[in-house]
């Protein structure tokens, strides 16, 4: 994860810079690192502070020999199966797209990327309702072979480990495609044509040059894939695999114990962490440069007849079954349930979606800017050590920042409320929890990372020149930003409140522990729903999740452009996508 790269000024410029840009900016920046890291800090005190449960024992004793071997071993295995899936998937369409010429490519290039429209969740409802005894897949089939009960053929079950595997390797295999397709057109033609000449095959030119060039990058795209996992509650429950995630969801809920839930959560901690050990591990040392100052775009294989049939078919099938075919469901199910659009409780849980995630948005790009700003004003190891901090609540699932934030709000409401009934004789009750504080609180620690790697891109394609020019000018640092960088930073604030706006609509772990009594929101409707079986009834909102999912592909489907351009843009760049978040510069 990278930070601001000013271009670097001479002595005298960045003391000019640098002169009132003081201790007001380090401050900020050191409140707002504190407060990302509060949550993870909290975690780690319980965790390590041992807690009696009702008969006196450890709740250790209790998670150990009950809950945590079975979760952590599904868990494993989850990951395990959607690593694989991912990379195969993501690996194999982004390698035919990039160097194979059929027709239809062109579509089928933006279209790998639509099924991160679609939250896990939501296609998990949608594949149980096709592929379950009584959905269509099945009837289908007995109507076809004449089977009279599920006694008389085999068909594996959607609620499976298995199926898990398969739904949401259908969702997250667009980060392994978007970071591996970049790697490999970026790849220069005389790397690949080297190997033609010398009589390599296509499959050998992919096994033997493509694919450990590209290792880095399919690092970084598993890596995310398995932090999406990690973060899913909603399809994991539905589909009956007791996860981690559900573990701490379960505990918290359904056991009432939220420290026994804040020690699974730090043990999910410590997994996620070994996810970015890890993938910084793989991609030690894997640094390529081309030999030419422009490397030239591949020719590509041209494919004709049945060869391009195979390859269209093999990009378009997870399009058809990770967003066709659920979007197709979800559509037919809402146009013969008209009358659920005009439910007052749909409405106002859409309400309530719109108000938190324009907060979040709002807040999220602000401190982002706080961060992005100082550290350009003060580029020391320090600023950019408590900078990088802040950004750490990416990496953490939303249950895991759920049970961090509680602890302190609680404990915060508890003393605030003590406070009133001293000073005023009156109870001011859970005003923080029951606010929807905590929910925008998580929202802004989860996605600051968004924002500021957005915000550190544009603010690196400034000139310190205009900061110089303005302070030769009398203008203040703090002027400086808002007559100068600000208005050239303008598409790329838009653009980063855009992809945390879309994130905080979907995002359901940390909306459904942390959401004030009776509050609903689109995400925690569809849910609800869905846990009734009542997917009919889910499907308007989850039809609004998903066309509020597909801008931030628009934003990704132009940054691809401008990329493959390799045209210098006047302003600064549009925000960056999620694998930057992992990738250094």
């Amino acid at each position: 994860m990278s930070l601001i790269e000013a271009p670097a000024p001479d002595g005298a410029a960045r003391s000019l810079v640098r002169s009132d840009g003081g201790a007001g900016w380090r401050a900020a920046v050191v409140v707002v690192a504190g407060l990302a890291v509060l949550p993870l800090a909290v975690l780690v005190v319980v965790a390590l502070v041992p807690a009696g449960g009702d008969d006196g024992t450890s709740p250790w004793l209790h998670l150990i020999g009950t809950v945590l071997p079975g979760s952590a071993w599904t868990t494993l295995k989850l990951m395990a199966g959607i690593g694989l899936t991912t990379a195969v998937i993501g690996v194999g369409t982004a390698w035919i797209v990039a160097t194979c010429r059929f027709p239809g490519r062109g579509v089928l290039e933006w279209a790998l990327l639509l099924p991160l429209a679609i939250p896990t969740y939501i296609v998990a409802y949608a594949h149980v309702e096709l592929m379950d005894y009584t959905g269509p897949a099945q009837t289908a089939l007995r109507w076809l072979f004449g089977f009279k009960s599920a006694r008389d053929y085999w068909f594996p079950s959607p609620r499976s480990l298995g199926g898990a595997i398969f739904v949401m390797s259908l969702v997250l295999y667009p980060y392994v495609y978007m970071t591996v397709r970049a790697i490999f057109e970026l790849q220069s033609a005389a790397t690949i044509e080297v190997a033609r000449t010398l009589g390599a095959s296509p499959w050998r030119v992919f096994f033997r040059v493509a694919l450990p060039l590209a290792r880095p990058a399919l690092a970084v795209g598993v890596t995310l894939s398995l932090m999406e996992c990690l973060n899913d509650i909603g399809a994991v429950e539905y589909l009956g695999v007791k996860t981690l995630t559900f573990a701490v969801y379960d505990t918290w809920l359904n056991r009432g114990s939220l420290s026994g839930a804040a020690q699974i959560a730090c043990l999910m901690l410590v997994v996620v962490f070994l996810l970015v050990w890890a993938e910084r591990h793989a991609r030690r040392g894997q640094r390529f440069a081309h030999a030419a100052s422009k490397a030239r775009p591949l020719s590509g294989y041209e494919l004709a007849g049945w060869r391009a049939a195979l390859a269209f078919a093999a990009c378009a099938l997870p399009v058809l079954m990770g967003f066709v075919v659920p979007v197709v469901l979800l559509a037919d199910y809402a146009s013969r349930r008209l009358d659920v659009f005009a439910d007052p409780g749909l409405i106002r849980a859409g309400v309530n979606s719109l108000l938190l995630a324009l907060s979040a948005a709002a807040l999220t790009v602000g401190l982002g800017l706080v961060l992005a700003y100082a550290v350009r004003l003060r580029p020391t190891r320090l600023v950019r050590a408590l900078a990088r901090a802040s950004s750490v609540g990416y990496a953490v699932p939303g249950a895991v920042l759920a049970v961090g934030i509680l602890l302190p709000l609680a404990y915060l409401d508890n003393r605030l409320n003590d406070l009133s009934v001293a000073l005023t004789g009156t109870a001011l009750g859970l005003v923080l929890v029951s606010s929807g504080v905590g929910l925008v609180y998580a929202y802004v620690v989860r996605f600051l990372a968004v924002s500021i790697g957005s915000i550190e891109s544009g603010l690196s394609k400034i000139s310190l020149h205009l900061d110089m020019a303005s302070r030769t000018l009398g203008r203040t640092a703090e002027r400086t930003l808002v007559e100068v960088h600000l208005p050239l930073l303008r598409p790329v604030l838009v653009s980063a409140a855009l992809l945390v706006f879309v994130d905080a609509m979907k995002e359901l772990p940390a909306t459904l522990l942390l959401r004030p009594f009776n509050v609903e929101t689109l995400a925690t409707w569809v849910y609800v729903q869905a846990s009734r079986e009542a997917v009919g009834d889910a499907a308007p909102a989850a039809l609004a999740i998903v066309l509020v999912g597909l801008l931030p592909l628009v934003l990704l489907s132009r940054i691809g452009k401008v990329e493959r351009r390799g045209t210098s843009r006047r302003g600064p760049a549009v925000a960056r996508g999620p694998e930057s978040l992992l990738v250094e510069p």
